[in-house]
């Protein structure tokens, strides 16, 4: 080890400066330590800080990136671009989309607005079918492929119909100066391809490109960081093929074959020393993931000794499943030095499967959360709010203005709206451009006009405010005083179920603007990566950012709690103590479809094997992998074996199967034992 803490792999990645490098960063090898120290290296061998860019999948890991590289350079590290690529394809619009027809303060559209629009042009109210429209346009934007393309490659009438839908979604955003998230990707793409000139200002800007869990990279992200880094390719590219499990958003291991093709040079460092789990974990990971072919073979190892034997606990039914993960629990904060409640986690491969977990939780009065559940900004109150922010931003917004103007109600309703919306498409405006055409008075009634007029004046005046509003103290009475003349608090009570839940949503409400406020007066830095730095800002510029904040969640403290996570939302991050549940046949591994060729249905598996893999990787101390002999399948309860993944960890059966109760109980009468021992003994034998 190195006086920097490196070891020897960890500093050949550091240290290489020029050309491409991929760094392969088995599970727990300290990929971020390298990325930062890299970022370190590069800024002392003269790179100015700006010319570099960090790029990740998560506004935490950025954040977490940006902490920890300030804390080796210091404030040299605020002026590195460490942001997430939707972030970056955010910046390079903001900045040039010009070339596209875009205005810098385009919207950005959430899921729930995609949705709505998708309705409305496929003339549907059913949200299945229009949330399959919105998946088969998302992967398609995330192959590379426009509407005219993906009409063109359709096959059956179904892909057909869905790419002419592509074409009238594609053409609403544009009227709306709207973009989705798929966008914010693509977009920058088609733009530094057609213009030349805006690709090499952007190479000459950045210096050296580092990209984090590269391997969840899609067709789009890979050619838009080629585009960046041009032929020079300085670049670093930290990965793990093992870790690849994102396949179904459209990430492909075809980003990793393709690297040493088109960068002919790259320099490939495995990370194979694990400094997270112990070598009994490590080996039941590495047994696992073997049967997987290998683009670039490595084998983990770990100095921290061989540790606990992972354990395999057979359970009757979910219900007792949880019962002896808690169990487990329960005993481990008797005997390990690691007792915090936020030192456990329970791993499983779908949302359902969290509720019986809570339910046996709740009942044993332990404290918990479940990650990926409800994110702050999915909540109505708030989107009620970000509405009308994001009209600040672009008053063009129509799936904005249509909340804004509804919420609270001020008596304009769905017709006065439908011929607003009528007038304004065969106009060829958006619905807040129409409020002021001269001829809107022909299409809707006097007293309608002067609503919606009224509320455009509001509008205006509130963007005036806000563009002027500067600061923690200005931001917090300007948001007070905003929510008190709309009847917000009122809006809440009358369209609630109950007084404690308007009280609730109401207290969200509060909590949202206290944020607000606090980025005004510079003290939280834009973790979507768009600005680093934490002067005071004006309400208007906080509102800009608005629309790629995920929660709120990502910034708060880690709470003394037990984790309950889904595999995929639990990469990334380790616990002491994991069970890791459910592992039975056609859950993990989830059933292929038995309609997909042979190939497809291999590719599945092995991708549910990487699963796996991931989850037994977050333990560093122990891990306990739990089946059950019957599930619940719809309404009925049927047979279940265990998971093929079971028999591939090749674990050594003599101390392999465990009864945590059985353990508690002893533990439970060794403590009484004690207990009455100590009782017993008289006071004048104790010290």
């Amino acid at each position: 080890m190195s006086a920097t803490g490196l070891n020897l792999a960890q500093q050949d990645a550091v240290n290489h400066l020029r050309g491409p490098c991929l760094v392969l960063a088995g599970a727990g090898s300290g990929k971020t330590r390298v990325i930062t120290h890299k970022i370190a290296r590069l800024i002392q061998t003269g790179v100015d800080s700006k010319r570099i860019a960090a790029i990740t999948f998560t506004n935490k890991a950025a954040a977490e990136m940006r902490e920890r590289a300030r804390g080796l350079v210091g404030k040299a590290a605020g002026e590195v671009l460490i942001c997430t690529f939707h972030a970056l394809g955010v910046r390079l619009l903001r900045e040039d989309g010009a070339a596209l027809g875009l205005k810098p303060q385009f919207s950005i559209l959430d899921s729930d607005d995609v949705l709505g629009l998708i309705k409305d042009c496929g003339a549907t109210t059913d949200a299945a079918t229009a949330r399959q429209w919105q998946w088969t346009i998302s992967g398609w934007k995330n192959a590379g492929l426009n509407a005219a393309q993906a009409l063109a490659q359709a096959s059956g009438e179904g892909e057909r119909q869905t790419a002419l839908l592509m074409a009238r979604y594609e053409e609403r955003l544009t009227a709306y100066q709207a973009v989705d998230f798929d966008d914010l990707i693509g977009l920058p793409l088609r733009m530094l391809q057609k213009h030349e000139q805006m690709a090499q200002k952007w190479q000459a800007r950045l210096a050296h490109v580092l990209v984090d869990e590269y391997q969840d990279t899609n067709a789009t992200q890979y050619e838009l960081m080629k585009l960046l880094v041009g032929a020079r390719g300085s670049f670093t590219a930290v990965g793990d093929d093992d870790q690849s499990i994102y396949g179904w958003r459209g990430a492909t291991l075809d980003n990793l074959r393709r690297l040493p093709q088109d960068y002919p040079a790259l320099k490939v460092i495995k990370l194979e020393q694990n400094y997270r789990s112990t070598s009994a974990i490590l080996r039941a990971a590495n047994n696992v993931i073997g049967p997987n072919p290998k683009l670039f073979p490595k084998r983990l190892f770990s100095e921290l000794g061989e540790g606990e034997p992972v354990r395999v606990v057979d359970c009757d039914h979910e219900a007792h499943e949880a019962e002896r993960a808690v169990a487990r629990i329960q005993s481990l904060r008797q005997t390990s030095p690691h007792k915090e409640w936020r030192d456990f986690a329970v791993l499983y491969r779908a949302n359902h499967q969290a509720r019986v977990f809570e339910q046996a939780l709740r009942r044993a009065q332990i404290p918990y959360k479940v990650s990926g559940g409800q994110s702050f900004f999915d909540r109505a109150e708030i989107k009620d709010l970000c509405a009308w922010l994001r009209l600040w931003i672009n008053e063009d917004d129509d799936p904005a203005f249509l909340r804004a103007v509804t919420t609270p109600k001020r008596g304009i309703g769905h017709q006065t709206l439908g011929q607003l919306g009528e007038f304004a498409a065969k106009a060829h405006l958006s619905l807040f451009g129409a409020l002021y055409a001269h001829s809107l008075g022909a299409a809707l009634p006097a007293r309608a006009v002067g609503s919606l007029q009224e509320f455009g004046r509001e509008l205006n005046e509130l963007r005036h405010r806000a563009q002027h509003t500067v600061g923690h103290e200005a931001a917090r009475a300007f948001l007070t005083d905003w929510l008190q003349a709309i009847g917000y608090e009122k809006h809440l009570l009358d369209n609630s179920d109950s007084e404690p839940q308007a009280a609730a949503r109401w207290s969200n409400v509060l909590e949202f603007c206290d944020w607000m406020a606090g980025r005004c007066g510079g003290q939280i830095d834009d973790a979507a990566g768009v600005s680093v730095s934490a002067e005071r800002k004006t309400l208007l510029e906080v509102a800009q950012t608005i629309s790629l904040i995920s929660t709120l969640n990502e910034r708060e403290q880690d709470p003394n709690v037990v984790t309950l996570s889904t595999l995929h939302a639990a990469k990334g991050l380790e616990w002491p103590h994991v069970v890791l549940a459910g592992v039975i046949e056609g859950l993990l591994p989830f059933r292929p479809d038995e309609d997909a060729g042979a190939a497809a249905q291999a590719a599945r598996i092995e991708e549910e094997r990487r699963l796996m893999y991931v989850g037994i990787t977050r333990a560093q101390r122990s891990l306990a992998v739990s089946w059950t002999r019957r599930r619940k399948k719809g309404r009925e309860i049927v047979a279940a074996q265990p998971s093929r993944f079971i028999a591939e960890m090749a674990l050594d059966q003599t101390t392999a199967r465990e009864d945590p109760r059985e353990k508690l109980k002893a533990l439970r009468a060794e403590f009484a034992r004690r207990a009455a021992d100590q009782a017993a003994t008289p006071l004048q034998d104790k010290p």
